[in-house]
């Protein structure tokens, strides 16, 4: 959702300031990389469009903004993660040949199901506050979802919602979460690994 803004504070050499939205409101933070055009230098009552997001300490902020009078060019969709899409569908494959031919017990293949329709529902209710301007799942939740096996749920969630997949200190995380998720499933199958599996059956 786009909001205007009047900008009320500017401080140029931390490169930061406030907007005043239209109708009042409490004032938005905004910094310089939020604007498309970083050459011009903001001014006091600049009218300016803007959207809400947060930053990495979960604060809200503008976004994605632009001077009143600019000839912004919409941007471009970003195209599917296929590669993320494909390997889901891989690992849950092999997930299911595992269990087929006794390598792994069907709790553990039920566990990757639940816990991956669990993540892909988070990710749409995360997306559905996000549009709504209301209080967010917390990114570590999500990861922790993932982390518990639900990363196959999350990488089709993101390609699917279109939600956490540009961001990119969330995909470096979520991609530990894979890798950290599959090291230790290749550990449970392993000879040491076997006795810890057994609790799953």
């Amino acid at each position: 959702m786009q909001l205007k803004g009047k900008l009320i504070k500017w401080d140029e050499a931390k490169a930061f300031g406030f907007i005043l939205p239209n109708g009042g409101g409490k004032h938005v933070f905004i910094h310089k990389n939020a604007f498309s055009n970083k050459q011009r230098t903001p001014q006091i009552n600049d009218i300016i469009t803007f959207s809400i997001t947060k930053d990495k300490q979960e604060r809200y902020c503008a976004d994605n903004a632009y001077f009143t009078g600019e000839n912004i060019k919409p941007k471009k969709s970003k195209k599917f993660n296929w590669f993320s899409i494909y390997l889901s569908f891989i690992f849950m494959a092999f997930l299911s040949l595992a269990f087929i031919l006794g390598n792994i017990p069907q709790n553990l293949l039920l566990l990757y199901v639940i816990t991956s329709v669990l993540s892909f529902l988070a990710y749409a209710l995360d997306k559905s506050k996000a549009k709504r301007d209301a209080w967010r799942i917390k990114e570590s939740t999500l990861h922790f979802i993932a982390v518990l096996g639900g990363w196959p749920g999350a990488a089709l969630a993101q390609q699917a919602l279109r939600h956490k997949s540009q961001k990119k200190e969330f995909r470096i995380v979520y991609w530990l979460t894979v890798i950290i998720n599959c090291s230790v499933l290749v550990w449970l199958m392993s000879s040491d690994g076997n006795n810890l599996l057994a609790i799953f059956s």
